[in-house]
């Protein structure tokens, strides 16, 4: 049987050619050996390392998916709207819809955006995912302005499914990384104050409703809506969910001046990593 085999591994991600860029996502799990199952079997991910209450998932020995057990109580209206797994190439990404269509793995959306092709499900516990690809810089479309255009529209998944191998689905393949994380917020103004007013991450598209940031000019490392959460106010402590995310620092000076963001805006250190948490209690943690 053939077997479908990474061909784009030298390929380096748009959302990681920039001074920051997404880490790992550690997410609060109800049940720990469930979702262990669903981001290995059904997201393609390998197991890296398990420890009591804790699986670390992720592709090509880079931990992308943080499982924590002992969520608390429900999530509320704030948190997660999506963690978002960039594929090197639109290939891998047919690959994964044929594993997707093979073993019944529902989707709940399927976009162009133009800059990007985008699929979106939800994992057991209602955290949503998105699994994408990115068009090349050079491809995306621009505002007259300059600006990045973004859109919503439809994603041919016949087209996209008849690019894809034969055989057995392998996983994702190396070279996939965390693209962007999505947030649900109580008010995007807020968001924008946080996420560019003091951490330095630059406003590149408004939607209605949503405000997307970025670094290096990528089209969004970090989003935020107002789409069910709109006044929503903090986050209680141990909710299911998005419990952190990491911010990863290209270098040493991008480290250093993103430490001095973050602690100037009343974040803390321990253990040499910075972190801090947004209006919402949703917590990023600097690393390198």
């Amino acid at each position: 049987m053939t077997l479908v085999q990474d061909k784009t591994k030298s390929v380096r991600l748009e959302a990681h050619d920039a001074p920051y860029h997404i880490g790992a996502v550690t997410l609060r799990v109800r049940d720990l050996p469930k979702l262990t199952a669903y981001y290995r079997d059904a997201i393609g991910l390998k197991l890296l390392r398990e420890a009591p209450g804790v699986s670390e998932l992720g592709a090509g020995g880079t931990v992308l998916v943080r499982l924590v057990e002992g969520a608390a109580r429900p999530t509320s209206a704030a948190g997660l709207f999506h963690l978002a797994i960039l594929l090197p190439s639109r290939h891998d990404l047919a690959n994964w819809l044929r594993h997707a269509a093979e073993t019944g793995i529902r989707l709940e959306g399927a976009s162009d955006h133009l800059v990007s092709e985008a699929l979106y499900l939800s994992d057991p516990e209602g955290n949503g995912i998105e699994i994408y690809r990115d068009r090349t810089r050079p491809e995306w479309p621009r505002r007259p302005d300059g600006g990045i255009a973004m859109a919503t529209e439809r994603l041919d998944l016949d087209r996209l499914l008849s690019e894809a191998d034969g055989g057995t689905y392998v996983g994702m393949p190396e070279g996939t990384g965390m693209g962007h994380v999505h947030l649900r917020v109580g008010d995007t103004a807020a968001a924008e104050a946080f996420y560019r007013d003091l951490l330095g991450f630059d406003l590149m598209v408004r939607y209605p409703g949503a405000s997307f940031l970025a670094s290096g000019g990528y089209h969004h490392h970090i989003a935020g809506n107002i789409w069910g959460s709109r006044g929503a106010g903090p986050r209680g402590a141990g909710e299911a969910g998005l419990d952190s995310f990491e911010i990863v620092a290209q270098d040493a000076a991008d480290f250093a001046a993103m430490r001095e963001r973050i602690l100037a805006a009343g974040g803390e250190e321990t253990d040499g990593a910075p972190s801090i948490a947004d209006p919402w209690r949703n917590r990023l943690v600097l690393v390198r």
